[in-house]
């Protein structure tokens, strides 16, 4: 049984005449027959009753008549809302996204979208940069935004652009020593403690990565605290003794306060500064079917 065989006998239903259907389907009179004939066949059932030049619709057809113009009604229903989807009136779209850019950077992206396209749900996600990678490869989200390295297993699954950029900063709160320092050298790094983010983290992997290319072993430096969200390493340095690097997005209010200051790291030769830069990623699966909803809202997140 196919959609087109439901249309044809249900205009022979309304019509009660083979000809009269077909010129309404712009179709051959023939064609109306052997489309109602094979329903017959099919089912073994009879769908008109042929009395002299007239039909009558017998309780088979009365029954399919029933059965196929709900049909017919759903069909058009999804069709309707399969173009509306394209045209983005409706849908869902499921993000997921690291800690930093999903509390800081992307409220004003998701905002900006709705203002143009109100009845698309958005569905987010907060987790670290691991978590969404994963999730990502998994299918579980339509886009992921990342502010560190995909791992190697992943970057054949993963598709990656730069969308944004940001800054990771050398924080420490007022009972610091460096407090009042504009900066230190390299070399001082390893004479204060601590607070890092957890493994998995894009902050703690571009730091460690920063690290790394300053000549220092990130296992020697003295961790005292190690937490899952940088909200929870403001609040551990503001009145400790401890350092944090953290995403520039997240301390304005504290700097403009004095709870919090930056403390640059230059280079112990050429007294230049050394920042530490991090892009933003969006993800995507290679292989997977983007929807028109995630390639727009991609266009936004480069805006």
């Amino acid at each position: 049984m196919t959609l087109e065989q439901l249309r044809i006998f249900l205009a022979v239903a309304e019509h009660l005449h083979f000809t009269r259907a077909a010129e309404e389907l712009y179709i051959t009179q023939p064609a109306v027959s052997a489309a109602v004939q094979s329903l017959e066949q099919c089912y073994g059932v009879k769908l008109f009753h042929r009395i002299g030049r007239h039909i009558e619709i017998t309780d088979a057809g009365i029954l399919l008549q029933t059965e196929a113009t709900d049909i017919l009604d759903r069909v058009q229903l999804m069709e309707r809302g399969l173009r509306e989807l394209n045209d983005l009136q409706r849908g869902e779209l499921k993000l997921g996204t690291s800690l930093t850019i999903g509390n800081y950077w992307l409220p004003a992206k998701i905002s900006q979208f709705q203002e143009k396209y109100p009845n698309i749900s958005i569905k987010c996600t907060l987790a670290n940069t691991e978590e969404i990678c994963d999730g990502t490869a998994a299918g579980l989200f339509d886009l992921g935004l990342i502010e560190a390295e995909v791992k190697p297993p992943l970057q054949k699954i993963l598709e990656q652009e730069e969308i944004a950029s940001d800054r990771l900063l050398i924080v420490v709160g007022k009972a610091h020593p460096w407090y009042d320092r504009q900066e230190i050298m390299i070399d001082e790094i390893n004479d204060t403690a601590w607070v890092m983010r957890e493994s998995g983290s894009g902050t703690q992997q571009v730091f460690e990565q920063a690290l790394l290319r300053w000549g220092i072993n990130p296992t020697q430096l003295k961790i005292m605290l190690v937490l899952s969200s940088g909200e929870m390493v403001k609040a551990a340095i503001e009145s400790s003794v401890r350092a944090a690097a953290i995403s520039e997005l997240m301390v304005q209010k504290e700097f403009q306060l004095g709870t919090l200051r930056e403390v640059r790291v230059v280079n112990g030769d050429r007294f230049t500064p050394l920042n530490i830069n991090r892009p933003f990623l969006k993800l995507t699966h290679s292989q997977r079917f983007q929807t028109r909803i995630a390639k727009v809202f991609g266009d936004i997140l480069r805006q």
